[in-house]
């Protein structure tokens, strides 16, 4: 299904607009200045979280007031794409602007985009970074213990009283764990999110993420609430059978979504979609 309208044409320029960064002098710093001038162009201002490990690159907009509201926050895939099943890229920074502006299309009063641990820093915080956190660690316990402490921040910031978690890939799989830990939660979601992390690296014959939490391993009874799970029918990277294997053990809605694969087209048809879930 090809992109469509404004949000599939702005989409389409704001990725542009990344991957000519990427391809010039770009970087983490290049970028994360990039999704912060187009994020204010959209009502989002920058948000400087206090952090225990990892600097998260945290937007805001609120467009009203949210006494004890919901807050909508949007956590980042696992960026960059890799150069090969073994080798991880040099740097972990989204080279696309999926995530982002599919924050952007949420009408919510509150709404929050959060980057992962090591993306967006420039060259020499990034050398400070240990790669493990874009690798096997990528979800490990004190990665999930950082997001925690932002989502203290930023309920504060916002007064908001509950939270609606949204991942997109490895985005998702942050939101399953905070789900299964924070009562706050009252609705979580996922885009293409390889929530069964054993049978995910089994069935794309990569390592093990043995630092990692994996939500399919969690109890029953001390797993996540129900959730939605989106995933698109053509996607090579997240199957559908994966994420399947964690909602017959947890739960929740899976909609699988003919002609649309990792990337395409989230979103483009993201208001669309919010549309549906909600319904």
């Amino acid at each position: 299904m090809p992109p469509s309208g404004s949000a599939g044409i702005k989409a389409a320029l704001l990725s542009a607009a990344f991957l000519l960064l990427v391809q010039g002098c770009g970087g983490g710093a290049a970028l994360r200045q990039a999704a912060m001038n187009d994020a204010r162009s959209q009502g989002f201002e920058p948000q400087q979280l206090r952090y225990a490990n990892f600097p998260l690159l945290a937007l805001v907009r609120q467009r009203a007031a949210t006494p004890k509201g919901a807050l909508s926050v949007y956590i980042e895939g696992d960026g960059a794409p890799w150069p090969s099943s073994a080798l991880p890229p040099r740097d972990p920074t989204p080279t696309q602007a999926t995530v982002l502006t599919m924050a952007q299309a949420d009408r919510a009063a509150a709404v929050a985009y959060l980057g992962r641990p090591c993306q967006y820093l420039d060259a020499s915080d990034l050398a400070r970074c240990d790669p493990a956190y874009w690798d096997e660690a990528r979800f490990a316990p004190e990665v999930i213990a950082e997001y925690e402490y932002a989502l203290d921040q930023l309920k504060a910031g916002t007064g908001a009283g509950t939270l609606r978690l949204t991942g997109y890939s490895g985005g998702g799989v942050i939101a399953a764990l905070l789900a299964a830990r924070r009562p706050d939660v009252e609705q979580w979601t996922t885009v293409g999110a390889p929530l069964d992390l054993a049978g995910w690296t089994a069935a794309q014959g990569i390592s093990p993420l043995t630092r990692s939490l994996d939500p399919a391993q969690l109890p029953p009874d001390a797993g996540p609430p129900p959730g939605r799970h989106w995933v698109g029918k053509l996607d090579r990277i997240v199957p559908a059978a994966v994420v399947r294997n964690f909602t017959r053990r947890h739960g929740g809605t899976l909609t699988v979504v003919p002609d649309f694969d990792h990337v395409c087209c989230w979103a483009e048809h993201w208001p669309r979609l919010l549309e549906e879930q909600t319904k």
